[in-house]
């Protein structure tokens, strides 16, 4: 008896190659009826035998595209159609009404056409650019919606008779793949160096590289400046012109048998490193292995990708026992170089060969950089390979919204559908080409989501660019409280919607009180929060300085523990501690913060590390790096002191470190101690606030929480305490994930209020809500 059914397929199911994937099935089945697209989701209507019918909708999810995301299938039985055709067809036509505009994320090339590539009966034999309708770059490319060839920079090519036809086959893999070509029609690569080299590009670059020179290659995203990885004067040379002699290097290798000769990679490694996404995946390095000691800085870990591109492919066709360091084309802390013309002018003094290409791109997206940890994936930076994917917020809503982040590794964010679009890490606001970067950023997503915001929303911090920004703007503004933000973020990136104690624990974010926050545990949801327990808040001579010179915060909590700056001599002027000294309290009104970041900073100090540091947080990561190598080895004392917040004394822990210090214990010893320490606090503080409220979900949350070490204990000691524990998966916890928590409170906000006349002025007026109210 033939059935026929109505479906509705929602997600990520435009622009992946969706329709041609349903015509296929559809045919294999004998099924007949056709396929639409429509405004948010794919339209099918399919008739044959119920036995042909079950198979296709279970095909439908387990074979689909790679880069397809089925959020939603609806499948309601309807009349059979007697005068239809036996065939299935693909339907040109669109079902009207209005829906956000969806697009993919860029994807590395996928077997089928790699295949192609390599096969020189092929048309596409070698060709840099190949692509179809299920992999290659979609994001960087666009330029408007709907995502179609004519609303992308390939519609600077116009595609041969031959690459016509493909995309105009529904049986083919390249059905209306808008970005295909091939050599006669598409882009065209080229080298341009010092010195004349052999007619190949390909072979320029190798030559030039085997002379020890550095060089950009232009990526799906922009530019990378590279060098060969197993040359340490060439590795040094790259950090002396990029200006970031700490911040340790990624490599790209050709395969997961090469990265193993360094690395251990375990399945869940290896699946991240060779996934179409093709992110930085940080990897163990074995012992005794031997890339160039400029590459890691002192790291236990080598951040390594495979080839993300067809281009890089080809790079390592005949040297796939070679490395090359790869890092984003820029000076250190500046934005990654995408447009031709400003690559050539800021990597002219960088690179002494360029290996480019004449296609454009047109949003700069970085490579993604991630890692497994307690058995899963934890993501460090969210761009290439993720962006603009929308993850799906807890709460129903249908408001427009605009979240600007923080300051540092900011992301912009908007909401559609109650959906939410993640920006790729805009870096430091506070460099003002990453400003500039970041105003194009919010230009560039209003445009092509066709979107205008009724609320944006933003740090509390009145000194942070984005909150500036969104003042200039102008309009119904919200600003929530930053751990706040985080707390929702582990919320929403977990689909949470209930009260939960949030553990928040990062460098910085501006507090309620005026003090600067940093330690801190929440009783919250979207729509509120109070301040339930805290770390200590310290003396911050300095403000920012301390982030450079952390021996500041090792000074202030020594002081604040009532010891003496003796732990800090030789190693810093005597003129400086007692610069630091006249301007503590009483003495000058000195910034107050409970930052677990600086505290951890302090410690690192004490432990004997660096007193001063050229990028934010490497004290902190390097005492990791000392602890993870220790084994447990008891805790340090603290005391929580009663109150409404309880408030967590660091004194007894920090007096204690530095008697360990001055009896020659080592900064690993220190730092697992003081590892053990954090677990310890996290866990009794949670504890407490369950006792008080019968609470037991914790949400961890904050840049701390990257720290893999802490993270993976914390998550055991809390589950086997009896909570339920949450961790983030799909944004990092740092503040690359700040604009998703400000979109989850903005969107519970806007469904209590929006309907209100905006208020202007005070805290409460631009919708933080007080602490300790829900509401």
């Amino acid at each position: 008896m033939i059935a026929r059914n109505c479906i509705h397929m929602r997600g990520m199911v435009r622009g992946v190659g969706f329709r041609p994937f349903v015509h296929r099935l559809a045919s294999r089945l004998e099924l007949s009826g056709w396929v639409r697209n429509h405004p948010g989701h794919v339209h099918i209507e399919v008739q044959g035998m119920p036995q042909a019918l079950e198979v296709f909708v279970q095909a439908l999810r387990a074979e689909a595209p790679r880069q397809a995301r089925i959020e939603s299938v609806q499948i309601d039985p309807i009349p059979v159609l007697s005068d239809e055709s036996a065939t299935f067809r693909i339907d040109e036509g669109e079902d009207s009404g209005p829906a956000t505009p969806r697009f993919s994320a860029d994807l590395a090339p996928c077997p089928a056409c790699l295949a192609e590539m390599f096969d020189p009966e092929d048309r596409r034999y070698l060709d840099p650019f190949i692509t179809c309708a299920e992999c290659g770059p979609r994001w960087t490319i666009a330029l408007a919606a709907p995502y179609d060839r004519r609303f992308t920079v390939r519609d600077e090519f116009p595609p041969c008779a031959a690459c016509r036809a493909e995309s105009e086959d529904p049986r083919g893999r390249r059905f209306h793949a808008g970005p295909i070509s091939c050599p006669r029609c598409g882009p065209s690569l080229r080298f341009d160096g010092p010195e004349p080299g052999p007619f190949d590009p390909i072979a320029s670059l190798w030559t030039a590289l085997d002379a020890g020179q550095i060089g950009a290659i232009k990526g799906p995203g922009g530019y990378h400046l590279v060098c060969d990885a197993d040359r340490d004067h060439a590795v040094q040379e790259l950090r002396r012109r990029k200006a970031s002699d700490q911040k340790p290097l990624a490599v790209m290798v050709a395969s997961l048998e090469r990265a193993r000769r360094w690395c251990e990679i375990s399945p869940q490694e290896a699946a991240l490193l060779e996934s179409p996404r093709r992110p930085i995946v940080l990897l163990r390095l074995r012992p005794h292995a031997s890339p160039s000691s400029g590459i890691g800085q002192g790291s236990p870990d080598l951040g390594v990708m495979l080839p993300s591109s067809p281009l890089h492919h080809l790079i390592f066709a005949n040297r796939t026992q070679r490395a090359i360091v790869m890092t984003s084309g820029n000076l250190s802390d500046q934005p990654m170089a995408f447009d031709d013309n400003d690559a050539r002018a800021r990597l002219a003094g960088m690179a002494d060969f360029v290996l480019a290409h004449d296609r454009p791109i047109r949003v700069r997206c970085d490579d993604s950089v991630t890692r497994v940890a307690a058995g899963s994936e934890l993501i460090v930076r969210r761009a290439r390979g993720h962006v603009p994917e929308p993850i799906r917020l807890p709460r129903d809503g249908d408001s427009s919204i605009l979240a600007l982040g923080g300051q540092q590794n900011v992301t912009i964010g908007l909401t559609r559908d109650r959906l939410a679009y993640l920006s790729h890490d805009l870096g430091d606001l506070g460099e003002s080409a990453n400003f500039q970067a970041f105003e194009k950023s919010v230009e560039h997503f209003e445009r092509l989501f066709a979107f205008s915001p009724q609320v944006i929303v933003h740090d509390m911090h009145p000194d942070y660019a984005s909150s500036a920004f969104a003042h200039r703007r102008g309009g119904r503004l919200l600003r929530v409280q930053h751990h706040h933000a985080h707390v929702a973020s582990g919320m929403a990136d977990n689909g949470l919607d209930e009260l939960v104690i949030g553990v928040a624990l990062d460098g910085s974010g501006y507090g309620t009180d005026g003090t600067i926050w940093g330690g801190e545990f929440l009783v919250a949801d979207t729509s509120g929060f109070h301040r339930a327990a805290h770390l200590r808040a310290v003396p911050m001579p300095g403000g920012d300085r301390c982030v450079r010179e952390p021996w500041r915060m090792a000074f202030s909590h020594l002081g604040d523990a009532e010891l003496p700056p003796d732990l800090l001599r030789g190693r810093v002027s005597d003129a400086d501690l007692a610069l630091v000294a006249a301007a503590m309290p009483p003495k000058v009104s000195t910034p107050r913060t409970s930052s677990a970041g600086r505290l951890f900073d302090a410690v690192a100090v004490l432990a004997g590390l660096p007193p001063c540091v050229r990028v934010e947080g490497r004290a902190s990561i390097e005492l990791e790096w000392r602890s993870a190598c220790e084994r447990p080895d008891g805790e340090y004392p603290f005391r929580i002191e009663e109150g409404v917040p309880l408030t967590i004394d660091t004194r007894p822990l920090i007096a204690a470190v530095a008697r360990d210090a001055v009896q020659g214990v080592s900064p690993g010893r220190i730092g697992r101690r003081f590892h053990s320490t954090l677990v310890a606090l996290i866990a009794e503080v949670c504890g407490r606030i369950r006792a008080t409220t019968g609470l037991d979900a914790v949400v961890l949350s904050g840049g701390v929480f990257l720290n893999v070490l802490l993270l993976e204990e914390t998550l055991e000691r809390l589950g086997r305490d009896g909570f339920r524990v949450y961790r983030h998966r799909q944004v990092p916890p740092n503040d690359g994930g700040l604009s998703l928590g400000q979109l989850a409170i903005a969107s519970a906000w806007a469904s209590r209020h929006l309907t209100e006349s905006p208020e202007r002025g005070g805290a409460d007026g631009s919708g933080q809500p007080r602490p300790g109210r829900k509401d």
